[in-house]
């Protein structure tokens, strides 16, 4: 069986667990080509690989590509994901999908009509211990789910948007700490859940970071059709990353995370489920802990549905239902009350501002 021809747009930090996974998948894929604006990145990432590399995507047409990775700044996210489809290539972008629901249609639009794969990466449902919590969860081991609730607190100094014109904005980033860090530990709860949103009430606020218009902090109460209520709070001004918390609590139990740990409680014992994931080589130095070690797990599950033409499990419609909560507590903050899915989404120019039109 031929090698599925592949490339990655964007040579960024988060470029190093591509990189990894690229090399424990080489069985199945062969990187072709890389690109970046910046040319010596592209060039580092390529070379390792034998691979070709550019600053345009000019440079990946000339190269048949079969699946484009896509880890670029979120307002082109969905520009470039609709233009690689329309050039016959699968496409995988990083999260969050796009920056608007609009914007995620319009992606769905463009692979419906090209007939192309796409996904979007939400690495962290592919670890054992979210596999086995929501297999128990939908198979009823812990009675009716009655709340659930995530704690993010990480560290994201001046430092960390320094030398980036598009991390902490608006108009490029499409927010803050709900967008960037929050969203994982969003998705997973849904994920997991298995239920649709009901209703969001939330707010956002800049507390720390008096040189960014985005959020640095938010919080949000959210009821899914089953019942359930969904307690959230993140924030990027604690003074470390401390692993993310994430609980169920039900009828008959509870269960959660710790970070990737997976536990729960059953008629009063605990258990634990260990991580198993052996870290691939090259990664353990080059990307923080907090990013897990699913990439190649989520990757592989996405080249295996090209080439068996078979659904992809992490979808447009998955991104953006995860893209509605973030949209929906933004929206909730900017009206300063709750509101029903679905609604109409803006873009924001600053905290609980909106722009005077919306493409």
């Amino acid at each position: 069986m031929s090698k599925l021809r592949i490339a990655i747009m964007g040579c960024g930090r988060i470029s190093a667990s591509y990189a990894a996974a690229f090399r424990q998948l080489q069985e199945t894929v062969q990187l072709i080509c890389a690109v970046d604006i910046d040319i010596l990145k592209a060039k580092a990432f390529a070379e390792p690989f034998g691979a070709a590399y550019g600053t345009c995507f000019e440079d990946l047409e000339k190269q048949q590509i079969d699946v484009l990775h896509l880890c670029l700044p979120h307002y082109l996210h969905a520009p470039m994901a609709v233009r690689a489809m329309q050039a016959g290539m699968h496409v995988l972008t990083e999260k969050p999908v796009a920056m608007t629901l609009q914007e995620a249609d319009q992606m769905a639009k463009a692979a419906k009509q090209t007939g192309k794969k796409l996904g979007v990466i939400f690495q962290t449902r592919y670890e054992e211990s979210v596999i086995t919590l929501r297999r128990m969860i939908q198979e009823g081991a812990f009675g009716r789910i009655l709340s659930a609730r995530s704690f993010l607190t990480w560290n994201r100094p001046y430092s960390y948007y320094e030398g980036s014109d598009w991390k902490g904005t608006w108009e490029r980033e499409g927010g803050g700490v709900l967008i960037d860090q929050a969203i994982h530990s969003i998705d997973r709860v849904r994920h997991m859940l298995g239920s649709e949103v009901e209703w969001i009430d939330g707010s956002i606020h800049n507390h720390c970071h008096d040189r960014l218009l985005v959020e640095d902090s938010a919080e949000a109460a959210i009821r899914f059709k089953n019942g359930c209520i969904y307690s959230l709070y993140a924030c990027n001004s604690y003074a470390d990353d401390v692993p993310i918390y994430l609980e169920f609590f039900g009828e008959k139990g509870r269960c959660g995370l710790r970070q990737d740990v997976g536990f729960y409680e059953l008629d009063g014992k605990m258990h634990t489920i260990p991580v198993t994931t052996q870290t691939p080589d090259g990664a353990s130095s080059a990307t923080p802990s907090y990013w897990g070690e699913s990439h190649p797990k989520q990757l592989l599950d996405f080249y295996t549905s090209v080439l068996s033409d078979t659904p992809v499990a992490v979808d447009v419609e998955e991104g953006r239902r995860t893209l509605e909560i973030i949209k929906g507590i933004y929206l909730s903050s900017l009206k300063r009350g709750r509101i029903y899915l679905p609604f109409e989404d803006v873009k924001y120019c600053g905290l609980n501002q909106i722009q005077t039109q919306t493409p």
